[in-house]
């Protein structure tokens, strides 16, 4: 007899991994608790256990995608504590990354952070933020980043990552350009300059 998909006490985790695969593969409409039921293999009114309905199932994915791309992120500072311009280069392939590979799922994380969100979801979003910031706090008080004003310079440097992850993902440009485009978009921070010339 096949054993059932998942044993009593991992269904949340269950439930919300497979909503990150439907956005994968589909959009924020496709999501209903029945039809994650159905793909867990357990009952229709299962997932109400830990849902109360489908808004707290789309808050929930949001809150951890968060937490996920917080840790990448990170990580990815973490690994290049004395090198400001290998640290961002990892950092923005990290937010890059995370976005081609979980479009869908980085819409609904900037979709439900605004002020109607849960407690929950804000503050994991601004979890992401004051890691982000952090990671070059230092670097920007210093002034080895450009820039006159921490925040300016933090939201201009988001926008630009989220501007060539969406160029990605709807490949008007390929992900080795966008790689380019990252080593560019740093190239502006650490130097005030423009993008270097691959011929000089």
């Amino acid at each position: 007899m096949t054993p059932p998909p998942f044993h009593h006490g991992n269904l949340r985790a269950a439930l919300l991994e497979e909503a990150r695969r439907t956005l994968r593969d589909g959009s924020v409409e496709d999501l209903s608790l029945r039809e994650l039921a159905r793909r867990a293999g357990v009952s229709h009114g299962a997932p109400r256990s830990h849902f109360a309905d489908r808004q707290a199932l789309l808050d929930a994915l949001a809150e951890q995608g968060f937490e996920h791309l917080t840790r990448q992120l990170a990580d990815a500072g973490a690994a290049h504590p004395d090198d400001l311009t290998g640290r961002l280069r990892a950092v923005a392939r990290a937010y890059v990354g995370f976005a081609v590979t979980d479009p869908g799922l980085m819409d609904l994380m900037f979709s439900t952070k605004g002020t109607g969100a849960p407690q929950h979801v804000q503050a994991a979003a601004g979890r992401l933020f004051s890691t982000f910031a952090s990671l070059f706090e230092e670097d920007l008080r210093a002034g080895r980043i450009a820039g006159s004003d921490p925040e300016r310079t933090r939201l201009l440097f988001v926008a630009v990552l989220q501007g060539i992850a969406s160029l990605i993902s709807s490949r008007r440009i390929a992900p080795a350009q966008g790689d380019l485009l990252v080593d560019d978009a740093v190239a502006l921070l650490v130097t005030g300059a423009g993008p270097e010339d691959p011929h000089r």
